[in-house]
């Protein structure tokens, strides 16, 4: 089973100076890939999450990039009805290229209603602007010329053309719900967020059931740095039933007390 590592993006933390010593720190103690997650804007009383500094995370996996050699750059998700799909596809498309193939373009349909209208976007209409973004920019990526008629998402492509085409990318799925599992088995990988392994297992047989390997099954977890011993019982729990991938989110405040953590978790996945 691979481990990943939550990169300081968010809160107090986060800074260009933390975000690179942490992706140079995971590609030394042999992690599989770094990750940062997304939020654009935050209505001011939100209760979650709790700190509305995020750094942008495609500018920030880039970041990362650039200080790394080995170590891949995941997303945790990015919201992607939030935003139109022909950029995105540029921009990811770019990072693919420029970090030799080493992206996986996690995705969710998102669920906070303001942050949706604060960007113009119809909230009730994301997860159908999602399949056509998907569809879309897989397009983008593939073909050329490119021709898309699209329904949810205003964009004219007829006969038009988008280079350099990149490496191909996998597309993880987040999210549990009926629609982002069956999404997940259209796509590359299912990426579940605070999920048991108790609660986890019926969700990984049923989609192993239904694509078996090269999909990936990854989980993303929490750890509030007090019990390793728990947090390497909790990963062999994920290893028996059945992931192959866990990304470990510390909950540090301070970028010393992060760095720290990050060292534990290297040691509590020994042997997983």
């Amino acid at each position: 089973m691979q481990l990943g590592i939550h990169l300081p993006q968010i809160g107090r933390k986060a800074g260009p100076d933390a975000i690179r010593r942490a992706a140079v720190q995971a590609e030394d103690l042999g992690f599989a890939d770094v990750w940062v997650s997304e939020h654009v804007i935050l209505p001011k009383d939100a209760p979650y999450p709790p700190s509305p500094a995020f750094y942008e995370p495609i500018l920030t996996m880039t970041w990362a990039a650039a200080a790394t050699k080995r170590v891949r750059l995941g997303a945790s998700v990015i919201v992607l009805p939030m935003h139109h799909p022909v950029p995105m596809a540029k921009q990811i498309g770019t990072l693919q290229l420029l970090s030799a193939g080493r992206v996986i373009f996690g995705i969710g349909v998102g669920w906070l209603e303001a942050e949706f209208a604060a960007l113009g976007v119809p909230f009730r209409e994301r997860g159908r602007r999602t399949d056509e973004s998907i569809a879309l920019m897989r397009a983008l990526w593939r073909d050329d010329p490119v021709s898309f008629p699209s329904k949810y998402i205003s964009a004219q492509i007829a006969d038009m053309r988008m280079e350099p085409k990149p490496p191909p990318i996998p597309i993880w799925v987040g999210g549990s719900s009926e629609a982002a599992l069956a999404r997940a088995l259209k796509c590359d990988g299912w990426h579940g967020s605070r999920q048991p392994p108790d609660k986890a297992a019926p969700i990984i047989k049923r989609l192993r059931e239904q694509r078996p390997a090269p999909f990936a099954i990854s989980l993303r977890s929490g750890w509030d740095g007090k019990d390793a011993g728990e947090l390497a019982a909790r990963l062999s729990a994920y290893r028996d039933v059945g992931a192959d991938h866990v990304l470990v989110e510390p909950g540090d405040r301070e970028i010393d007390d992060w760095l720290r953590s990050v060292e534990k978790i290297a040691k509590a996945g020994e042997g997983v």
